[in-house]
């Protein structure tokens, strides 16, 4: 495996880290939005911030970890991405930005209508940051970003592939969260507010199901390359994706949401990895290969020991972190 393969697998495991721990942060501003008004969502709002108050800003650490790795390690091809795709990439920052402005704010509000803006507002922008990162990824998988200058700053993300691509991850980090939340009402002993979030993640885990299956179809047509990929090498993962999926489904309806969240981390794991398998070796797919848009060797491997020491230092306390959010003590405090 050469030098710039590794440091891309590196990338993309942050890329992974960031859908799977930010995603189920970002999933329970669905929840959140779709709670109803504030006496009847009062208990579900209240266990979202219990659930997500403590690490929703820690995971951001890995969008950091990719940009930065991204720009020093594949300098050219992230000139281009962000030249071409900088409105969705805009959108999504300032939906970070507002959502975690409004979740501060919104405990601190000193009446219910400011409470209830700054809940409409991190709400809001829990969905749409999702959306605008995934119309990003279509727009790369789709062959839309040139390997040098800028791309079509309106074509290059509203399209078939990108749309379909904010679906899917507005779909898949609801799914985690609902999965994640039903585990934490349960751990708690509410058992009317644990029914609720079962009936609804089962709801969106067949519609996010659903919708990962039919964008296979206009994706053909859309992303030639990528779709090769999909129906190919990277088959497996996503008959993967769909077999945890339905045994997230099944672990639900038989009352096992702590186990669910295993299978619920695997069905969306599998299906970024599918994407990352199909893909390679396109960097800029149909554009510049992860050979070709490497930077310089000596950058590479600073990078790699960047890598090797943030996993010593930051690992461990992320690691902790989440135990202790996860344990009684916690739950009850």
């Amino acid at each position: 495996m050469s030098l710039p393969v590794v440091v891309a697998a590196a990338l993309f495991l942050g890329v992974l880290a960031y859908a799977l721990l930010a995603g189920a942060d970002f999933g329970s501003g669905f929840f959140d939005l779709t709670a109803g008004g504030s006496a009847r969502g009062a208990e579900l709002r209240t266990l979202v911030d219990h659930s997500i108050g403590p690490v929703w800003e820690a995971n951001h650490v890995w969008l950091i970890y990719v940009l930065v790795t991204w720009w020093t390690g594949f300098p050219a091809t992230f000139a281009s991405a962000m030249s071409t795709l900088i409105l969705p990439m805009l959108l999504a920052l300032l939906g970070i930005v507002l959502r975690g402005a409004a979740f501060a704010f919104r405990k601190y509000s000193a009446t219910l209508g400011q409470a209830r803006l700054f809940g409409a507002i991190f709400a809001g922008s829990s969905v749409i940051t999702p959306f605008f990162l995934g119309t990003v990824a279509g727009g790369i998988a789709s062959g839309r970003v040139p390997a040098r200058g800028r791309g079509d700053l309106w074509s290059s993300w509203l399209n078939p592939t990108s749309l379909f691509g904010g679906a899917i991850a507005v779909g898949t980090c609801a799914f985690l969260a609902g999965t994640f939340l039903v585990a934490d009402a349960t751990r708690s002993g509410n058992a009317g507010l644990t029914q609720q979030l079962r009936r609804r993640t089962l709801a969106v885990g067949v519609v996010t199901g659903a919708v990962v299956f039919a964008a296979l179809v206009p994706i053909t047509h859309d992303s030639p390359t990528l779709s090769r990929g999909l129906s190919g090498r990277a088959a497996p993962l996503i008959v993967l994706s769909g077999v945890a999926g339905v045994a997230t489904l099944v672990l639900l309806l038989r009352r096992r949401p702590h186990v669910a969240r295993f299978t619920a981390a695997a069905a969306v794991a599998a299906v970024l990895l599918g994407w990352g398998v199909a893909q390679y070796p396109w960097l800029l797919v149909d554009q510049v290969t992860v050979t070709q848009g490497a930077g310089a060797t000596a950058t590479l491997w600073g990078l790699l020991v960047a890598v090797g020491l943030a996993g010593v230092i930051v690992l461990p306390a992320l690691a902790y972190l989440f135990r202790l959010t996860q344990s009684e003590s916690w739950t009850h405090s």
